[in-house]
């Protein structure tokens, strides 16, 4: 819809936002209604031909519920299905602007908000709302071009989520199997955020002992423990004003749950071997492999924690959930490792990306990057074939079996795992990121092995 043809309705309590906004839409609009009162909604919306409502996120009105916004919200949802709504937020209540989209809002302004910011994004739903669908994103990209690939209609909800959310403070839990990009994405929200300028800190908490875990993160004096040689800074401490990552965080214990807890509550982190705490200023990104139901169970992770670290969750998809950017996946691979192995870049014939698209990926786009890696190094031509393509024999024990010199499947698989584990120095976590396997499934594979 085009804005001059629509009719726009503000609410708010303050008379001076009411006027500000009316005298920037007067002119692009067809109609501006402006009201104080929230509980009148109901009869303007029967009375109007409203197409869009800017609604305050909290309101001096009958109704007390400490987040009036999400009740009238609510309300214009259930009356209005297909009505915009636009929440108008200030910034310490970015937190819960975040929530009013997951209850229906189509986006949040903060206040003060620039106008020609607040006329675009009116614009952008108006026309979405017109079109019956959402504006077709590629990526979600950051400034330093950190980028996930992607057009299928999955990926495009989540690229929208993450525009939305990117710029707040919001704590965010990724999702997701091993190999779908988790590390990646929260890369690419830090360096879409406010923080983008200052350090984006990785912690695999997943593979912390219980000794090392307060060290690592919180920081220890001098002294604190047979090792401490020198003072030493913890990871909320580097990330100082900026962004911490902490990967794996379904796999640390109780007793680990508890600390990380009440660093978050406090915002203050103490060192080992000190009583003094340092006040923290991060913004959280988690993920797990672990599905959101399974980390709820009370035995092995505290609800309140997930509350804490979980204000928005991203969900990232198997490959064979999103099969429609297999290919896309595929040709950025291989224009990637043609440039990096100082090869002419690689074209795909027909038949080898049919092998592509009919395989179902277990390892997901971890184990697609990597067969594509190989294919171009070992590729003879610049044409990728079939033949080229070779999956992992640790996601596809009975596809790949090589019988020239009566070799073993199991024995290739077993050698691999073991290369792995010693690689890593016998942690599991590590070997099982690599190996594109989940901690359970390196288990199974390591008892049947009797390794």
């Amino acid at each position: 819809m085009i804005l001059k043809k629509a009719t726009v309705l503000i609410v708010d309590d303050d008379p001076d936002v009411l006027t500000a906004v009316k005298l920037l839409l007067k002119t692009e609009t067809q109609e501006i209604i402006t009201e104080k009162n929230p509980e009148n909604l109901n009869w303007l919306l029967q009375r109007n031909q409203v197409d869009l409502v800017l609604l305050d996120m909290n309101f001096n009105s009958a109704i007390n519920t400490g987040n009036e916004g999400i009740y009238w919200l609510r309300k214009i949802k259930e009356w209005k299905p297909n009505v915009c709504v636009i929440m108008i937020t200030a910034y310490g209540d970015i937190d819960l602007a975040v929530r009013s989209l997951k209850e229906g809002a189509n986006d949040f302004v903060v206040k003060p908000w620039h106008n020609e910011k607040l006329i675009d994004t009116i614009k952008d739903l108006l026309d979405k709302k017109e079109g019956g669908g959402k504006p077709t994103r590629a990526s979600a990209k950051g400034e330093s071009g950190t980028s996930i690939l992607g057009d299928s209609e999955v990926m495009e909800d989540i690229f929208h989520k993450v525009n939305k959310i990117a710029p707040t403070d919001a704590n965010i839990l990724i999702l997701g199997e091993n190999g779908t990009g988790k590390d990646l994405m929260a890369k690419a929200i830090h360096e879409r955020s406010l923080r983008a300028d200052k350090p984006f800190i990785k912690v695999d908490v997943g593979a912390l002992t219980d000794s090392l875990f307060e060290s690592e993160l919180f920081g220890h004096k001098k002294g604190a423990y047979t090792d401490a040689r020198e003072d030493r800074m913890g990871r909320f401490e580097e990330a100082e004003g900026g962004t911490l990552f902490l990967d794996e965080i379904g796999n640390i214990s109780l007793q680990q749950q508890a600390k990380l807890l009440t660093v978050l509550q406090n915002r203050q982190v103490t060192r080992l071997g000190t009583n003094k705490a340092v006040d923290v200023n991060i913004r959280l990104i988690c993920a797990t492999n672990v599905p959101l139901q399974e980390l709820a169970n009370e035995n092995k992770f505290r609800k309140d924690l997930i509350y804490r670290i979980n204000t928005v969750e991203i969900n990232m998809p198997p490959l064979r959930k999103r099969a429609e950017d297999i290919v896309i996946l595929a040709k950025h691979f291989a224009k990637l490792y043609s440039s990096k192995y100082l090869k002419p870049t690689m074209e795909f014939e027909p038949a080898s990306l049919q092998k592509l698209r009919s395989y179902n990926y277990p390892g997901n786009v971890r184990e697609l990057q990597y067969t594509i890696e190989r294919a171009v190094i070992m590729a003879d031509e610049h044409i990728l074939r079939a033949d080229d393509l070779i999956f992992s024999i640790l996601e596809t024990p009975g596809e790949n079996i090589i019988d020239d010199d009566n070799i073993q499947l199991s024995t290739l698989e077993k050698n691999a795992i073991l290369r792995v584990i010693e690689k890593h120095n016998g942690n599991i976590t590590r070997a099982a990121k690599e190996l594109g396997l989940t901690r359970t499934a390196l288990y199974r594979r390591l008892s049947k092995y009797d390794i």
